[in-house]
């Protein structure tokens, strides 16, 4: 599935985000920026320690918030952390929508012309997902109405129930 947004594609993958070829991922961080599980751990495993070790000197971030670090041994060149919400915490939807923006101007700092992001918070975090997918489709959908070096944008998802509802959620917004 695939949609255009003047010069940027947004595309839909099912699978592992480490295996993409972008030039950023994006990892559904912790505050503190320790690569546990989930999207974090499986980041951490392929792409070696030189991840956590930048992370490490960076200290943490606060929720919203978002990062850049090298990419270790990925394809990517640089992954993203950038930190959602807890499901529960109080004005979560803000917060998603914040970490989902300061990726893409983290992106378009660097100039990255290609990303890829998960479903953030919607692991461990506890969000739901189809909440998820209609703020992060509405961020990405209003950061594009501004030039970007941003070509291609894919949301990545591990399931087909979560590819699902990011199609529905996209055919929604973008028809």
């Amino acid at each position: 599935m695939e949609y255009k947004i003047g010069k940027t594609v947004i595309k839909l993958y099912q699978g592992d985000i480490t295996e993409l070829d972008t030039e950023a991922i994006v990892n559904a961080a912790n505050a503190s920026l320790i690569l546990g599980g989930g999207v974090a751990g499986a980041i951490r495993r392929k792409g070696g320690p030189s991840i956590q070790e930048e992370c490490n000197k960076i200290g943490g971030t606060m929720v919203g918030e978002a990062v850049v670090t090298g990419a270790g041994n990925l394809k990517a060149k640089y992954v993203i952390h950038t930190v959602g919400p807890r499901y529960g915490e109080g004005n979560e939807d803000e917060k998603l929508k914040n970490a989902t923006l300061n990726a893409l101007k983290r992106a378009q700092e660097k100039k990255i012309r290609s990303i890829a992001f998960p479903a953030i918070s919607t692991g461990i975090f506890g969000f739901p997902l189809d909440r998820a997918a209609k703020i992060m489709i509405k961020t990405v959908k209003n950061f594009l109405v501004i030039p970007s070096s941003l070509k291609l944008i894919v949301f990545a998802l591990f399931d087909k129930k979560s590819y699902d509802i990011f199609a529905q959620e996209l055919k929604e917004q973008l028809k």
